[in-house]
């Protein structure tokens, strides 16, 4: 059988905010996203575990690479919601969670990409839509590294877990609210 993911131009973003639980249970939700993949990039260590990624010292970010079709949601809607679920104005930190492998960043796959990012950044920076500066940084698209397995689904699979239900659950109720428009049909 034929995925639809083989059938389509599909692009790529990678993006980092936090801890990539989060940046999953919210992009999953997405209709035209087909995959979110949490994992690292922007780092300097070949094939990291997560305990190296969690002591911080690889360079590496929580990141989530998103499969998504451009002919049903662009990549500036991607940004749009990826600066709607977490602060963009916390340096290397999201809440409780801090460190550089937790800061923002769009690692951007080309030109095009980079280009739309910077615009979006000075767009939601001149409408004040954050009283404090935009600290997410905008790099080029390096190798990325697929988190291990238990990552994958995390908030699908443990939505009672403290974490999820204290951070990650208002942040997709954030969204659900905000973007209903953009949603996945209801199975």
């Amino acid at each position: 059988m034929l995925r639809a993911r083989d059938r389509g131009p599909w692009e790529t973003a990678t993006l980092g905010g936090g801890c990539f639980w989060c940046l999953e249970a919210a992009f999953e939700l997405l209709d035209g996203v087909e995959e979110v993949v949490p994992g690292y990039a922007g780092g300097h260590v070949a094939g990291p575990t997560y305990e190296q990624v969690c002591g911080g010292k690889t360079g590496h970010a929580e990141v989530v690479r998103v499969t998504y079709d451009p002919a049903n949601i662009g990549f500036e809607e991607l940004l749009e919601v990826f600066f709607a679920v977490h602060d963009p104005t916390t340096k290397d930190r999201q809440g409780a969670d801090v460190g550089p492998q937790y800061r923002s960043v769009i690692l951007a796959h080309d030109e095009a990409q980079r280009r739309t990012a910077l615009a979006v950044i000075a767009r939601l920076q001149d409408a004040g839509t954050w009283a404090a500066p935009v600290v997410t940084r905008v790099e080029p698209m390096g190798e990325f590294y697929p988190a291990e397995a238990y990552h994958r689904g995390y908030f699908r699979r443990n939505p009672a877990n403290g974490y999820c239900a204290a951070v990650i659950a208002p942040k997709v109720a954030k969204l659900r609210r905000s973007f209903a428009h953009r949603l996945k049909p209801a199975p």
